[in-house]
C-alpha cells in the first residue's frame, strides 16, 4: 500500500529559474512535503489550475513571460480559496503592499532560508484564508493614504510620505500571523507602531509587551512560558506566561537585539513550531499570539559580530518596517507639535495653548537625538510653564541650547556645539560659518564631511573598512574621499 502524498493536494511552485524550483522542491521534500508541481512558465498556471486542484501556490514576481502580479490577480479572482506566497528578489515596500492587498498570504525575499520557507508554507497550509475566516484585504484608499479617520493607523500623527508608506505596509500585512520586525532609533515610536499594527489586525486578544533587555535566560523563559506550581524552588504557585496572556492578540518583545543567545534559540524554536512547554510541565501548549519585535540596534552587524543568530533574524524579518528618525521627517514637526500641545494641556488640566510664531523654524535646526519622545517632552515642558493662551518660545530655545553639548558627544563632534579642545581647525575657501537658532556657528557641508570621516577613523582605530561601515558607505567610497582630501591639502 503506497503512502499518501503530503500534502494531499499538491503545492504549485512557479518560478522561471529552474535552479530556484529545484531548491524549493528539495527543501520541501527534505521536510516531508513531497507533493509538488514545478512550473517554469507562468503562462501555464491557468491551465494547471483548471485541471488540478492545489493546496498552495508559491509564486515568483520577476518572470519575463508574465508578471507575477498578473498571475496573482487571476488566481485570487478565479481561485480565491488558494493561498499564495510571493517569493521575490526585490525587497520593495510598495510591491509588498500591493501583493498583500491583492490577497497573498506572505511575501518572502530571496534568498529564503529553509526554516523561514517551511514555516511560511506550513502556516499557509494550516491556516489559509478560508480557515482563518478572513477575506482578502482590499485597498480601501489610495497608496500613501492608509486607513480613514476611524482606522487605528490614524493614531500615528504624520503627513510625511515615508511614514504614510510605512502605515500602508502595516495595513497590508495586518492580517498576517507572521512576525513583524520594527527597527529605528530610540524614541521614534516603535512601540506605537507595534500597537497600531495590533489594533489594525482586528485581533480580539490583548497587546502584551515586555522589554527583554536585561532578562537572563531563566527569567526570559519564565516570563514568556510561565511555570507550574513546584517547577523550581520557590514556585509555590503556578504562573501564566506572557504567551498565554497574549493569546488571540499580539506579543511585543522590545529591545530584541539585547536578548541572550540561549534565549534567542528558544524564541526561534517558538516561532518555528508555534508550541511551547510551561516550566515544569510536559504538556505542549499552542502559541496563539502574533509576535512583534523591536530594536534600535543594527541586527545585521550583531550577526557579523556573533551576538545575534542569523536564522532568528531571517525568521523575525518576515514583515519589516523601519521607522525614520524625526530629523528625516521634519514635515511632521508642525502636526506633532499641535498634537502634543493638546495632549499636554489635557494632562495638565489647562486650555490648549497656541504655538508661537517661529517655533517650527527653531525646531528644524535641532537634531532631535531623542526623536519624537524628545519633542513630546519639550512641548510638555513648555506647556507646563505656559500661563497664557500662547506658548512662549523661550523654553524651546533653552532646551535647544542645553541639548547642543550632548549632540556634540556623538559621531559628529563640534558640528553642533563647540569644537573639542585640541581638534585641528578645518577651513574652506570662501566659506563662512553662520548661526541658525543660536550663537554657535554651523559648519559647511565640506567641513561636516571631513569631521565625520576623521571621527569615524578615530573610532575605528584607523581601519577604513570599519569606518566605512560606521558611515554607511563602501570602503572604496571612503578611500576616494580620503584621496581627494589628501590631494587638496597638498595643493593648498
Amino acid at each position: 500500500m503506497s503512502a499518501l502524498p503530503v500534502p494531499p493536494l499538491p503545492i504549485l511552485l512557479v518560478d522561471d529559474e529552474e535552479q530556484a524550483l529545484r531548491s524549493y522542491d528539495l527543501n520541501l521534500r527534505y521536510s516531508g512535503l513531497t507533493n509538488t508541481i514545478r512550473c517554469a512558465d507562468p503562462r501555464e498556471v491557468r491551465s494547471i489550475l483548471a485541471r488540478q486542484e492545489v493546496s498552495l501556490v508559491m509564486l515568483d514576481l520577476g518572470m519575463p513571460q508574465m508578471k507575477g502580479e498578473d498571475v496573482l490577480e487571476f488566481i485570487k479572482k478565479d481561485y480565491p480559496h488558494i493561498p499564495v506566497i510571493i517569493v521575490t528578489g526585490y525587497d520593495e515596500v510598495e510591491t509588498a503592499v500591493r501583493c498583500m492587498r491583492a490577497g497573498s498570504v506572505n511575501y518572502l525575499v530571496k534568498p529564503v532560508d529553509r526554516a523561514h520557507l517551511l514555516s511560511a508554507v506550513r502556516h499557509a497550509l494550516d491556516s489559509g484564508q478560508e480557515a482563518r475566516g478572513r477575506a482578502p484585504r482590499q485597498a480601501e484608499s489610495a497608496p500613501g493614504a492608509p486607513g480613514g479617520e476611524d482606522s487605528p493607523l490614524a493614531r500615528i500623527v504624520t503627513r510625511n510620505a515615508r511614514m504614510k508608506e510605512l502605515l500602508a505596509y502595516l495595513e497590508a500585512v495586518a492580517g498576517s500571523d507572521e512576525p513583524v520586525l520594527v527597527t529605528g532609533e530610540t524614541g521614534v515610536g516603535k512601540e506605537m507602531v507595534a500597537r497600531v499594527s495590533h489594533a489594525a489586525s482586528g485581533r480580539t486578544g490583548k497587546f502584551v509587551g515586555v522589554n527583554v533587555a536585561g532578562l537572563d535566560d531563566a527569567m526570559f523563559s519564565d516570563t514568556l512560558f510561565g511555570h507550574k506550581k513546584g517547577a523550581f524552588t520557590g514556585a509555590s504557585v503556578g504562573r501564566r506566561g506572557l504567551i498565554e496572556e497574549a493569546a488571540g492578540g499580539t506579543l511585543f518583545l522590545d529591545e530584541i537585539g539585547d536578548l541572550e543567545k540561549a534565549s534567542q534559540l528558544k524564541l526561534l524554536r517558538l516561532l518555528q513550531e508555534r508550541e511551547y512547554y510551561q516550566l515544569g510541565s510536559d504538556t505542549l501548549k499552542a502559541m496563539e499570539a502574533r509576535v512583534v519585535v523591536a530594536t534600535n540596534q543594527p541586527l545585521e552587524r550583531l550577526i557579523d559580530e556573533g551576538r545575534f543568530r542569523g536564522d532568528l533574524f531571517f525568521r523575525l524579518r518576515t514583515h519589516r518596517v523601519s521607522v525614520p528618525p524625526l530629523r528625516e521627517r521634519l514635515d511632521d514637526l508642525e502636526p506633532l507639535c499641535a498634537h502634543f500641545l493638546a495632549k499636554a494641556a489635557q494632562r495638565l488640566g489647562k486650555p490648549a495653548p497656541a504655538a508661537p510664531d517661529g517655533l517650527t523654524e527653531l525646531l528644524r535646526a535641532h537634531p532631535f537625538p531623542g526623536n519624537v519622545r524628545e519633542l513630546e517632552a519639550m512641548v510638555f515642558n513648555a506647556v507646563a510653564l505656559c500661563e497664557g493662551e500662547l506658548v512662549s518660545l523661550e523654553p524651546f530655545r533653552a532646551w535647544v541650547r542645553q541639548a547642543r553639548p550632548l549632540a556634540g558627544q556623538g559621531i559628529f563632534p563640534g558640528v553642533i556645539g563647540q569644537e573639542p579642545a585640541g581638534t585641528p581647525s578645518v577651513t574652506t575657501a570662501n566659506a563662512e560659518p553662520f548661526a541658525v537658532g543660536g550663537d554657535e556657528p554651523v559648519p559647511t557641508l565640506k567641513q561636516a564631511e571631513e569631521r565625520l570621516i576623521r571621527d569615524a577613523l578615530e573610532r575605528a582605530g584607523g581601519s577604513q573598512s570599519r569606518a566605512a561601515r560606521m558611515l554607511g558607505i563602501t570602503r572604496q567610497a571612503l578611500n576616494r574621499r580620503l584621496l581627494l582630501q589628501k590631494r587638496k591639502s597638498q595643493l593648498s
